[in-house]
């Protein structure tokens, strides 16, 4: 019983804690108290669930157990007593303007709370930021990483973000129909790096988070939903974008669970109906002068169309590449576009790119430039510098699946 109430416990942290935390949210009106709460109603299900056994309905019995330690916490202190005039109804929604449109149309707490996170007010890195680690549920270190800073940086910038809420008063409101656009790349940014997390987890047993990408692509067409009639383009290109990622999953992990990389994956495990499905998506987002997002679908897009690796049409994509390193200059793209030149032009011209980047610095601290360096010199037969590189990836790498795919490479280069 003691492992059965554990492990449930641990499942419905791990697939519900950005609900239970958005939902507390709205319930008690502050951020730092929902999380506090919730926190402390996980606890209390490790102790009771193991004896009475798991609820049938376990998210709602967090929810309903944290509320009612929310409120009690309120009730001891005279500097929310505003709020106990009217429990269960957030104090942001008083203080506010109603929008111009009914609220039910936002029906999901999250989608809502995601969109109250991303205030103007916040700078854009605090908004995105605070949005992945209070209502989606992503860990400090796990937020750095898309980042690419230390976590202790990331840190403080959390402690600052909830500060500025707290201090300057940011009213935590549902903004109206015209407000909107001004949160909509904050808001997009928080879904990718969501997916992100899922379709390369951190830390833990697994490579994938299924749950992850699924609620971060029913955000996303939720999302799209509300912009109808004319969704914005990017809207659009994240959803498909996704889509196509999500097609290969069934393909990434063998049947040991090791990484399989793009061009030794079964394709006969990608879900065509899904690629369907997102293939007029893209073209609809390449319309007008295409986002980041939508250049990123079209690479992927090129990447499900081809039935064998060595039907992909790299020109195509390198010419991708060149179109959003100018639109959003970031050592990531640069790396993925080295990673292309190489399957393209060949090793050399490939590890010369990469060898730039390693100079400048930006990305000493991501496995993934170490590894893309360690297989171009593998293939260019240089195995001495390859295992330098692939010892420095495996110094950085958090997720096992990925550390097994490098060792399974270093030892490769043995005599």
């Amino acid at each position: 019983m003691f492992r059965e109430g554990a492990e449930a416990v641990e499942a419905v942290y791990r697939s519900d804690w950005g609900r239970i935390v958005a939902t507390l949210i709205r319930l008690l009106g502050d951020f730092d108290l929902a999380e506090e709460v919730a926190q402390e109603a996980f606890a209390i299900a490790v102790d009771q669930w193991r004896t009475s056994g798991v609820p049938d309905f376990p998210r709602a019995w967090i929810v309903r157990t944290a509320r009612n330690r929310g409120i009690d916490r309120l009730r001891r202190q005279a500097r929310h007593r505003e709020a106990l005039e009217a429990p269960g109804e957030a104090w942001w929604s008083r203080s506010a303007e109603q929008p111009d449109y009914d609220t039910s149309d936002i029906t999901d707490d999250r989608l809502r709370l995601i969109f109250t996170c991303c205030h103007p007010a916040l700078p854009p890195e605090a908004q995105v930021a605070l949005t992945l680690r209070t209502l989606c549920g992503l860990e400090t270190d796990e937020i750095a990483r898309a980042f690419l800073v230390p976590t202790a940086t990331m840190a403080q910038r959390l402690v600052r973000a909830k500060r500025k809420i707290r201090d300057a008063g940011i009213p935590y409101a549902v903004p109206e129909t015209r407000a909107m656009p001004e949160r909509l790349d904050a808001v997009l940014t928080v879904l990718y790096l969501v997916f992100n997390e899922g379709y390369a987890a951190t830390r833990g047993d697994r490579m994938l988070r299924p749950d992850l990408c699924a609620e971060a692509i029913r955000l996303a067409r939720l999302l799209r939903s509300l912009l109808e009639p004319r969704p914005p383009a990017e809207a659009t290109a994240l959803l498909a974008l996704m889509l196509l990622h999500d097609s290969r999953s069934a393909a990434r992990l063998d049947a040991a669970g090791d990484l399989v990389t793009l061009e030794e994956q079964d394709r006969s495990l990608w879900d065509r109906e899904q690629i369907a499905a997102a293939l007029p998506l893209v073209e609809e987002a390449l319309q007008d002068r295409p986002g980041a997002f939508a250049l990123q679908a079209a690479i992927a897009a090129l990447h499900c169309q081809a039935q064998r690796a060595e039907d992909t049409d790299w020109l195509q994509i390198v010419h991708l590449y060149d179109l959003l390193e100018e639109l959003q200059p970031s050592p990531v793209v640069s790396l993925n576009r080295a990673v292309a030149v190489a399957m393209l032009d060949g090793a050399a011209p490939g590890l010369a790119l990469i060898e730039t980047l390693a100079a400048a610095g930006d990305l000493d601290g991501y496995h993934l430039l170490h590894a893309a360096r360690a297989d171009l010199l593998r293939r260019l037969g240089a195995p001495r510098d390859a295992a330098k590189s692939y010892a420095r990836a495996l110094e950085l790498v958090t997720n096992p699946n990925e550390r097994r795919f490098l060792e399974k490479r270093l030892r490769s280069l043995a005599p």
